[in-house]
């Protein structure tokens, strides 16, 4: 059911491309507003104001108490732009939830007192919506930094104050694993009654949670696609949760992530060596010679494996390191980007030692080097433990770059294992966490390429013309945002 009305919604989340990013969260809050505002809605963004961010405009302060102390709030404004389909641009705004004592500090997470950072920025956001006399008819929550405007919304503002009895709320968990668990004193400091310390409200396993105040509370609660959405609800993957969510299953949605055509976009795109498109692939070539020289390789016409990671447990380095010595026995390259645990770092630090003239290797970020590795890669490498959804597997299909990765999460919702005797797929895919699964998944697609270039060819074209951007994605949204309407235009919370 669609309504037949814009909606006016508020994202809120702790990173946002282009002012600040560690992973896949701020690009969706980055594109995805965009896509809402390109379908006609008041799409908004709201984010805290680190250190290092400028470029905006104050627009009000006011006081907030917080653990028996009155803190100012200061809200900023800058703006993002919005590609219209039938031509033009639309400014959607960002509001800053700045605070000298929280936000100016190096670095986003892992403070000592980060409950009570993000519990500040999660009661700055709802009052702020009335400082600003904006009303939104959604407010979505993106993870644990924001999981408790859900549970503050129900609990306290809209009982006590009809402009919020309004307002319905949807709750994303783009990764499960990073939950927000701390010492239930932080209930006090938010002043928040000790009687929702209990198994049914915020407490998890002895510690206030800031993911189960968005699991319980939320009108209605995602993930980023629908495999994941399903394997929360099991032990395995749900880590603790999972029997919260199969109670709240019929409230439970996923859907894949899109990414953002215009920024990846081979055809146009300034940081690789060479643009092409879906009819000039051959051009392709010219950035894999680039790649070699810039990551000091080699030039020539070998399998290129890119790999643009996290180095973390759950992207599936583990079984790479098992299988990298056999897999390199191939006439291959292996080009890594990415930071993460120094034992991975070092792991690989240690591979391009021993193959200097087949590894190439990037510790840390770097936005443009990446790009060229997705252009400039033959096949691309996610074997991940688990993945709520990724977007390398989708960044790589765009740029003609044959995904290889293991069918958990979003892999497995967006890529189709290649069947030779049908002929058809657009990538590679195993099920198994099983390190000589994957070197045979491996080895599988090396064949292809090797023994079948018009396949090979076939298959890099027809991935790029697969279609993940945000327009479908965000149609999703947009139904998941009336579903959470609906709740309240049913009497569900109307004050």
């Amino acid at each position: 059911m669609m309504l037949d009305r814009n909606l006016k919604v508020l994202l809120v989340g702790a990173e946002v491309v282009p002012f600040v990013k560690t992973g896949g969260l701020a690009d969706v809050m980055g594109s995805l507003p965009k896509a809402l505002t390109a379908m006609g809605n008041d799409a908004r963004i709201i984010l805290p104001r680190y250190q290092g961010i400028d470029n905006f405009s104050t627009v009000i302060d006011f006081p907030i108490n917080i653990g028996g102390r009155k803190e100012t709030c200061i809200v900023r404004q800058s703006h993002v732009e919005a590609k219209l389909p039938e031509g033009g641009i639309k400014r959607v705004p960002v509001y800053f939830i700045d605070n000298y004592h929280y936000f100016d500090r190096e670095g986003i997470y892992c403070h000592f007192d980060d409950a009570e950072r993000f519990g500040f920025f999660d009661i700055a956001v709802l009052e702020m919506l009335k400082q600003i006399s904006f009303q939104p008819d959604v407010i979505h929550c993106n993870d644990w930094q924001s999981g408790m405007i859900p549970f503050l919304l129900r609990e306290k503002y809209s009982r006590h104050d009809p402009f919020y009895s309004r307002i319905g709320t949807v709750f994303t968990v783009h990764n499960l694993l990073y939950q927000g668990n701390y010492s239930p004193e932080i209930m006090n400091i938010l002043g928040i009654g000790d009687e929702y310390f209990n198994p049914n409200s915020l407490e998890f396993f002895g510690q206030a949670s800031f993911m189960k105040g968005g699991l319980v509370y939320g009108d209605v609660i995602n993930t980023v696609s629908k495999k994941y959405a399903q394997e929360i609800q099991t032990p395995e993957y749900g880590l603790g949760f999972e029997g919260l969510l199969r109670k709240r299953s019929q409230d439970l949605h996923g859907i894949v992530n899109g990414i953002d055509y215009h920024e990846f976009n081979p055809e146009t795109d300034p940081r690789i060596f060479k643009t092409y498109n879906s009819r000039s692939v051959k051009d392709k070539y010219e950035n894999k010679y680039s790649l070699q020289k810039e990551m000091d390789l080699p030039v020539k016409d070998v399998p290129v494996i890119g790999l643009v990671s996290r180095l973390v447990e759950q992207k599936g380095l583990n079984p790479i390191s098992e299988i990298i010595d056999e897999m390199l026995k191939e006439d291959i390259q292996f080009v890594v980007l990415g930071e993460g645990d120094k034992y991975y770092e070092e792991m690989f630090a240690g591979f391009k030692d021993r193959y200097p003239h087949k590894i190439g290797l990037y510790i840390g970020y770097n936005g443009i080097l990446a790009q060229r590795i997705y252009a400039g890669s033959d096949m691309f490498l996610m074997p991940s433990k688990f993945e709520p959804c990724g977007l390398g597997q989708l960044i790589s299909l765009r740029y003609g770059t044959v995904p290889i990765v293991r069918a958990t999460g979003g892999l497995a919702d967006t890529i189709v294992d290649y069947d030779m005797k049908k002929d058809l797929g657009n990538g590679f895919s195993f099920e198994a966490y099983d390190p000589a699964i994957l070197l045979e998944t491996v080895n599988r697609a090396l064949r292809l390429y090797r023994d079948y270039p018009d396949r090979w060819r076939k298959l890099v074209v027809s991935g790029m013309e697969n279609d993940f951007s945000w327009n479908r994605s965000a149609a999703e949204y947009l139904e998941l945002y009336d579903l959470a309407i609906s709740k309240y235009t049913r009497g569900h919370r109307i004050a």
